[in-house]
C-alpha cells in the first residue's frame, strides 16, 4: 500500500450518501459512520474517495467532504425516483462509473475497495477484482438477522438480497464487524471464514455528542427547542419513522400509561418517513387512536448539533429498534451523560450498560415499555445515577481507534488476498 500517505481507499456507499441527513428515507447511522470513518482515515494520511449514486442532474461530480476526503457523485439509473429495493439494477451502471474514474488515473491508483451495505459490496467484488486489491466490506445490517427479528407490518428482506450477502461475505478478503454478536452471525448465518472477519467497534463524537455546561438548567435547554411544556418528563426518539426503528411501540406504551392513569411523558420523534412516504402520518394517526396526540411532537431529523442539543435536553433517549448492528443513535445520547432505554438486541446489548448507563428492555410489549419509561421517569436518584454512568460507557468508542483498526485490517486483507491467489 501507498507508505508515504497511507493508503488510497476507494469507499463504496451505493444507496445512500455521506452528505445525507440521516433520520430519513434511506439515511441513517451508516451515513454517519461513513463520513466519520472516512475523515478519522484521512487524519492519518489516507486518501479517501467515497462513491455515491448521484440522485440529482443539480450535484456536482466531486465534493470535498473534507481534508482528504472526496466525494463522488456516480450517474446510474434515473437521478429521482428509485426505491433502495430498485437499485440492483443499476449496479452495472454504478460500476462501470467507478471503473472509469479509475481508468482516468495512474495504473494502480487505489490500494484497496472499502464496500457498505451489500448492494456496494456487489459493485466491490468487481471493482476489487478488476484492480486486483483486496476488497473489505463492512455488513452494517444483513438480511437473514433481520428477518428473523421482523417487526409487526414489516415486509422481509427478499432472498435476492440473502443471495448477495453470501457472495460478497464469499469473496470479500476482509469482513469488519461493529460487535463480536455480529461477527458470529457472519460465521454461523453466512459462513464467513472466521480468520477473515474483524470487530472494529464504531465511534462517537465526544466533542459534539457531550454533556451540558455544568450549571445549565434543562428547562433552558427545553424552551430553546420549544417543548418546555414536558412536565411530566421528555422521551427522544431519533431516527427514521419504519417498524424497524420501532417508534410505533413508544407510542402505544403512551397510551398503556394513559389508560392506566400515569402521567404521560412528551414523545419527541425527530425523524421522517422511510419505507414508505405516510409512515409519520401514520403514527401522528397511531397517536391519535391511542389518546396521546397532544403527547407526541414529530420534528424533522435535527443535525449533529442539534441533535445533541434534543439528548441533552430529554430525560431519556428510547431506542426500541427491533434489530441494531451497533446503535449510534444510543452511543451518542450516552455521550451527552442521557440514560438510554433500549432494546435487548444486537449491538444495543453491547452499547447500553444495563443498570449502568441505561436500561435494556427484554421485548417489544408497549406495556413492558410504559412499565420502564414510568418507573425511570418517576425516579430522580435512578436517572441521576445512570446519567453519570452514561457518558463513561460512550467513552470506550472512538473513531481515531477505529481508523487505526480498519488500517490494520487493510493490511491483514491484503495478506489475505495475496494468500488467495498464491
Amino acid at each position: 500500500m501507498t507508505s508515504s500517505t497511507g493508503p488510497r481507499v476507494a469507499m463504496l456507499s451505493v444507496h445512500t450518501s455521506p452528505l445525507d441527513q440521516p433520520g430519513t428515507g434511506d439515511a441513517g447511522g451508516m451515513n454517519v459512520y461513513v463520513t466519520e470513518l472516512a475523515q478519522a482515515l484521512a487524519r492519518r494520511g489516507a486518501q479517501v474517495e467515497i462513491f455515491t449514486r448521484a440522485t440529482s442532474s443539480a450535484q456536482p461530480r466531486e465534493v470535498e467532504l473534507a481534508p482528504g476526503v472526496l466525494v463522488r457523485h456516480v450517474p446510474a439509473g434515473p437521478f429521482e425516483g428509485l426505491d433502495k429495493n430498485d437499485l440492483p439494477g443499476q449496479l452495472c451502471a454504478f460500476a462501470a462509473g467507478a471503473l472509469r474514474t479509475e481508468a482516468s488515473r495512474a495504473p494502480g491508483w487505489y490500494d484497496v475497495v472499502h464496500s457498505h451495505y451489500w448492494l456496494s459490496g456487489e459493485v466491490g467484488w468487481l471493482v476489487a477484482d478488476r484492480w486486483d486489491v483486496p476488497l473489505v466490506h463492512t455488513m452494517h445490517t444483513m438480511a437473514r438477522v433481520k428477518n428473523a427479528a421482523l417487526a409487526p407490518g414489516d415486509r422481509p428482506e427478499p432472498q435476492g438480497r440473502v443471495i448477495g450477502e453470501e457472495q460478497v461475505v464469499a469473496e470479500a478478503d476482509a469482513l469488519v464487524a461493529s460487535t463480536q454478536a455480529e461477527a458470529e452471525d457472519l460465521v454461523a448465518l453466512y459462513h464467513a471464514d472466521p480468520s477473515t472477519v474483524h470487530v472494529v467497534a464504531p465511534g462517537v463524537d465526544l466533542g459534539t455528542f457531550a454533556p451540558a455546561p455544568e450549571g445549565t438548567r434543562r428547562a433552558d435547554l427545553r424552551a430553546a427547542l420549544g417543548v418546555s411544556d414536558a412536565e411530566a418528563g421528555l422521551v427522544v426518539f431519533a431516527g427514521r419513522v419504519q417498524p424497524l426503528k420501532g417508534p410505533d411501540v413508544l407510542v402505544r406504551a403512551l397510551g398503556v400509561m394513559r389508560a392506566a392513569g400515569q402521567p404521560v411523558p412528551t414523545l419527541v420523534v425527530l425523524g421522517g418517513s422511510s419505507g414508505r412516504r405516510s409512515a409519520v402520518r401514520e403514527l401522528e394517526a397511531l397517536a391519535h387512536t391511542e389518546g396521546v396526540a397532544e403527547h407526541v411532537v414529530v420534528r424533522p431529523p435535527a443535525d449533529r448539533a442539534g441533535l445533541a442539543d434534543w439528548f441533552r435536553a430529554a430525560d431519556l433517549v428510547a431506542v426500541p429498534s427491533h434489530n441494531e448492528s451497533f446503535g449510534l443513535v444510543a452511543a451518542e445520547a450516552q455521550a451527552c451523560g442521557t440514560p438510554v432505554v433500549a432494546a435487548a438486541v444486537g449491538g444495543l446489548r453491547h452499547v447500553v450498560a444495563d443498570g449502568a448507563s441505561g436500561v435494556l428492555v427484554p421485548d417489544h410489549d408497549p406495556v413492558t415499555w410504559a412499565a420502564e419509561l414510568g418507573a425511570l421517569l418517576d425516579d430522580d436518584v435512578r436517572r441521576a445515577r445512570l446519567a453519570a454512568g452514561a457518558r463513561a460507557a460512550s467513552e470506550r468508542f472512538s473513531w481515531d481507534d477505529a481508523a487505526e483498526q480498519v488500517l490494520k485490517v487493510y493490511d491483514l486483507a491484503r495478506e489475505e488476498r495475496t494468500r488467495r491467489r498464491g
